[in-house]
């Protein structure tokens, strides 16, 4: 007791680090293999990109998960919280890349072998830095067993999975619209790819003379340098302005090309004149419509940036900026610009370089999706796999039911390299390189998303009939954010059905994203971030946040009983006094064990025989509070309602058990 005696308020920054440590003595989160899925209990973590630090987000959902682990292994059940982390291939292979450039050297210069193992030694150096951060937050997740994406047995399911697919006419190579970083030289996914509101351009209204010589057709643009590619001009089929003129043809201002206008029921009529240039090379709706009409598909714009030699002498090697310029000028010299207009959108830029993504047309690896998506339709409908909120089961249903082909490819070094190789017109798919001389294996690597997808069930010893796998497989929660349920749980669900013949979670939780205080989104480049361990351990307090000064050392307890009393179903902004009441809730246990401690003449580690009974009216109504609260609280953290658990266990704690029965 002598501990009680000495300090009168917790002190998180002293018990925290010690109890952690005797949990991950203790074995506790490591559990045996032993059992059925059904018996069991298991969660894996969304894997954090190794590259990563602990934000808030991840703080958050790791807070979720650690509620439900508790509370499962609190009831009995053998639980395993899989742990891992994701190579993150562009993430990764960027920051590398900036610390070769800081040596004076580049990846080109060391060469694909040696840039890999310096991405290798990179990963010691910092790989663990987040997991650590984990502890930190007293995630109670499977230390022991940790598991990496490029893992040796991890990639051998990467490739049976792949050439499987690719045996089974899943995985094919096409030209096909992407979405492609000039910084990078990559294609990149769909969540790499930021959407940056109210970016102001000019809206031209360039005339297009009809090639019969009676007129001429107007259409619309931000991007006049693009129309250089234009290869048809649509209208709507009921847009009776222009009905007489579908299958007459205009002729392509400065390079005299001439075009069919077509009708297509994408064009909006209310949009510019009602006219729309096609370039099927540069843009993805003009795209699906050239393949629709059969149009020919012109890239004018290469991977560098550049203009290419498709768009001219004039204008090859240009910049698109300075194409944008020299066409806008060349068009005023024709006097074929009809008007001049600010236009306010949105503009898609990669999150990675910064620079504004262009829509190339590419040979790329492609995945067909449609064979995998109706089982992962029918499991959602039949409710074998559950969406928390029911709202994101429509946004996931919808998507799928409009699913496209996926690019699988990326232009980098690191990451799981395409089985695939080549000789002359010969092409092997394996595991193992082919026998023989002269085979070249296809320099790109697999997204990584198609690694990820597989997370549930290769972390557990997948393609091999393992005890782990038999034990925890399949597991009962996912929980994430919004943002990646297309991303990464609707293909989880689908490689999880078609490799192991079941769901990979029968829960899907997907949680809210925490705001700055200002209904901004939480970031360090824009000043409304937040590291979790200095909400843990003290630290800087961002200028957005009211205050002022740092922030005090709440301890992990309080920040994660904080987080959970902000989560919502919908997106949340930070509260520092949810925090606030975390840290009094600690301390408030914390004085009463001790009130009970300095009066109770016993040894806490021997019981009590008999077992003491209530022996008065106070004694047995608190006891019918504990197991209504108790009660109540499973519910909510059953039904994903966390926020409703956490202050109901704060008002029973304060109101009931401290002030008035203590």
């Amino acid at each position: 007791m002598g501990a009680f005696e000495e300090r009168t308020r917790f002190d998180p920054s002293e018990a925290e680090p010690r109890i952690v440590a005797r949990w991950l003595e203790s074995g506790l989160a490591h559990p045996e293999p032993a059992g059925t899925a059904d018996e069991n209990y298991s969660i894996a973590v969304p894997p954090p990109n190794v590259t990563g630090v602990l934000h808030m987000g991840h703080a958050l959902n790791g807070s979720i998960q650690d509620a439900l682990i508790r509370t499962k292994r609190m009831r009995g059940r053998r639980t395993k919280w899989i742990l891992g982390t994701d190579h993150a291939g562009i993430a990764t292979q960027s920051q590398v890349e900036k610390r070769l450039v800081a040596e004076g050297t580049s990846r080109i210069q060391l060469g694909r072998e040696a840039f890999v193992q310096r991405v290798w030694e990179w990963r010691e150096e910092h790989g663990g830095q987040i997991i650590d951060q984990f502890k930190r937050l007293g995630a109670t997740l499977d230390y022991a067993d940790e598991r990496f994406t490029m893992d040796e047995r991890y990639a051998a399911a990467v490739l049976k999975v792949f050439v499987e697919l690719y045996e089974q006419g899943l995985i094919y190579r096409d030209n096909y619209m992407v979405n492609w970083d000039p910084g990078l030289r990559s294609a990149i996914s769909d969540l790499e790819v930021e959407e940056r509101e109210g970016i102001a351009d000019t809206m031209y209204s360039i005339a297009y003379p009809l090639a019969s010589g009676d007129g001429e057709v107007i259409v619309s643009t931000v991007r006049p340098e693009t129309m250089l590619a234009d290869t048809a001009v649509a209208v709507h089929p009921a847009d009776e302005r222009y009905a007489a003129l579908v299958g007459q043809e205009v002729v392509l201002p400065i390079v005299g090309r001439r075009l069919t206008i077509i009708a297509d029921v994408y064009v909006k009529t209310d949009f510019g004149t009602g006219a729309l240039k096609i370039t099927p090379g540069h843009d993805p709706n003009d795209f699906e419509i050239g393949r629709r009409h059969g149009l020919e598909e012109i890239g004018v714009i290469g991977e560098d940036g550049l203009m290419t030699a498709e768009a001219g002498e004039r204008y090859a090697g240009l910049s698109v900026e300075q194409a944008r310029e020299r066409v806008v000028a060349d068009l005023d010299e024709l006097g074929l610009i009809r008007a001049r207009e600010e236009y306010i959108h949105t503009v898609p830029f990669s999150q990675r370089s910064g620079e504004r993504i262009e829509p190339l047309i590419s040979l790329q690896w492609f995945m067909r999706m449609d064979e995998l998506a109706a089982p992962a339709i029918d499991v959602v409908r039949e409710g074998r796999v559950r969406i928390h909120p029911p709202s994101q089961s429509k946004r996931y249903l919808d998507w799928l039911a409009e699913i496209r082909p996926w690019c699988i490819s990326r232009q980098l070094w690191w990451g799981h390299q395409i089985p695939i190789w080549y000789r002359g017109a010969e092409t092997y798919c394996g595991i193992e390189p082919p026998a023989g001389e002269g085979w070249i294996q296809d320099p790109d690597a697999l997204d990584t998303w198609f690694s990820s997808a597989l997370w549930p069930f290769a972390t557990l010893g997948w393609p091999d009939d393992t005890p782990e796998l038999r034990a925890f497989h399949p597991t009962d929660v996912l929980s994430t954010g919004r943002d990646i349920l297309f991303l990464w749980v609707a293909r989880m669900v689908m490689m999880g059905l078609r490799f192991t013949g079941d769901i990979p979670f029968s829960d899907v939780n997907v949680h809210s994203i925490i705001q700055a205080p200002d209904g901004r989104r939480m970031s360090k480049s824009l000043g409304t971030g937040i590291d979790p361990l200095d909400l843990i351990e003290g630290g800087p307090r961002p200028p957005v946040f009211t205050g002022g000064g740092d922030f005090p050392a709440y301890g992990a307890d309080a920040v994660r009983f904080g987080l959970l009393a902000m989560s919502s179903t919908q997106d949340v902004r930070f509260s520092e006094e949810k925090i606030q009441q975390g840290q009094a809730l600690a301390n408030k246990l914390y004085n009463a064990t001790r009130f009970v401690a300095l009066r109770v003449d016993a040894d806490p580690a021997r019981p009590v025989n008999p077992e003491p009974r209530p022996s008065t009216v106070e004694d047995r109504w608190i006891l019918s509070r504990l197991q209504a609260i108790e009660t109540e609280t499973q519910a909510r953290i059953d039904g994903f309602d966390f926020a409703k658990a956490a202050l109901g266990l704060y008002d029973f704690v304060y109101g009931e058990l401290c002030d008035w029965y203590l």
